[in-house]
């Protein structure tokens, strides 16, 4: 397993409870906005081995709920399950970060019990997905299928978007909330310009744009909200 950091407290990656969280290198997308842009070859340096994070886990038995497993996109690396099966041998609930490329191995973790939290991100209307994540050969099916396996409410879930302005309008917000209409939790996440950012000199919306983006799509997701912002 490549793991390229580890946070080794968190009261925010996981909602409601004390949580790790691993970060895991490599991601199918190269979106200009990723915070985590160092994550994104599967190369890059280890932080730490696979035997040294189950063992430091195993020092926080009693001590922490649960593990967030995020990246990069986790569902790339071929190891992910028995991973994730080893950390739930352990005690721990798992909360699971997803661009929705693979919904054959996400409907396994689900229909297997081996997540109990998906976190999974909407970049943009699918018309923009290509522009928006720097992959002009992406399945948007995959996608679609993700977003309609996590619909079904077998697993407890949110779907997310980071809103940059370079690449969100407001009437987008129509499309994205048909595509995940009833959906049960919809964040809105404001861009934070970072040293870690890929693509330097993006920009957020204004709070006034983010709350008529959060207007349009609370027609189509009653709970959908801005997260991280005042």
């Amino acid at each position: 397993m490549q793991i390229g950091g580890l946070q080794k407290m968190t009261l925010l990656d996981y909602p409601e409870h004390i949580a790790c969280t691993v970060f895991l290198n490599g991601c199918n997308f190269n979106c200009p906005f990723c915070y985590n842009s160092s994550l994104i070859n599967v190369e890059n340096k280890q932080l730490i081995t696979t035997e040294e994070f189950f063992s430091f886990l195993n020092s926080r038995k009693g001590k922490l709920d649960g593990v967030a497993i995020t990246g990069g996109e986790p569902l790339l690396q071929k190891d992910i399950i028995p991973f994730i099966q080893k950390i739930k041998e352990m005690g721990f609930l798992i909360k699971l970060d997803t661009n929705g490329s693979f919904p054959d191995k996400l409907s396994y973790l689900i229909e297997q019990k081996l997540v109990d939290y998906v976190a999974m991100d909407i970049k943009n209307t699918f018309e923009k997905y290509p522009i928006t994540t720097s992959c002009f050969s992406l399945s948007l099916d995959n996608i679609k299928n993700s977003i309609k396996i996590l619909l079904e409410n077998k697993v407890d879930y949110e779907f997310r978007t980071t809103i940059v302005k370079e690449f969100h309008e407001i009437d987008d917000f129509i499309l994205i909330g048909q595509s995940i209409k009833g959906a049960k939790r919809y964040f809105l996440q404001s861009y934070q310009d970072k040293d870690s950012v890929l693509t330097p000199n993006l920009h957020p919306l204004s709070k006034e744009e983010l709350l008529k983006c959060l207007e349009v799509v609370k027609k189509y997701v009653l709970n959908a909200s801005l997260r991280g912002i005042d």
